[in-house]
């Protein structure tokens, strides 16, 4: 069983900055690339962030110059620091990853965390 657990969100003011953590666990072989996707109330999923294996990264327009991802592959652990925070911003976060487990090394599956709530409000 693989598990992703998000954490790091909560209210923050305008131009302020949070980090959220993603930490994959359980039967794990291996993780390929990974993502953070957010989705604020009445709106469609959007993705945010990527960042591959070999850590290539790639970034939403709006996002562009002040989030930032990164990884821990000894940590099986994902991070999207968020710098200069905008209302619009606001929204539930969730992180994915494509992993494949001890059982099936080759086949590799989309996991979901349960998301966490980033707020920017004054």
């Amino acid at each position: 069983q693989v598990q992703l657990v998000e954490s790091g969100g909560g209210l923050v003011q305008p131009g302020g900055s949070l980090r959220l953590s993603c930490a994959a666990s359980g039967s794990i072989f291996s993780i390929n690339t990974m993502r953070w996707y957010r989705q604020a109330p009445e709106k469609e999923r959007e993705l945010v962030a990527t960042i591959t294996s070999g850590g290539s990264t790639n970034y939403a327009d709006s996002v562009k110059g002040r989030f930032t991802i990164s990884r821990d592959n000894a940590k099986n652990t994902v991070y999207l620091q968020m710098n200069s925070l905008k209302p619009e911003d606001t929204a539930v976060y969730y992180c994915n990853a494509e992993i494949s487990s001890y059982r099936s090394i080759a086949s590799f599956v989309r996991y979901w965390g349960q998301g966490t709530q980033v707020t920017v409000s004054s």
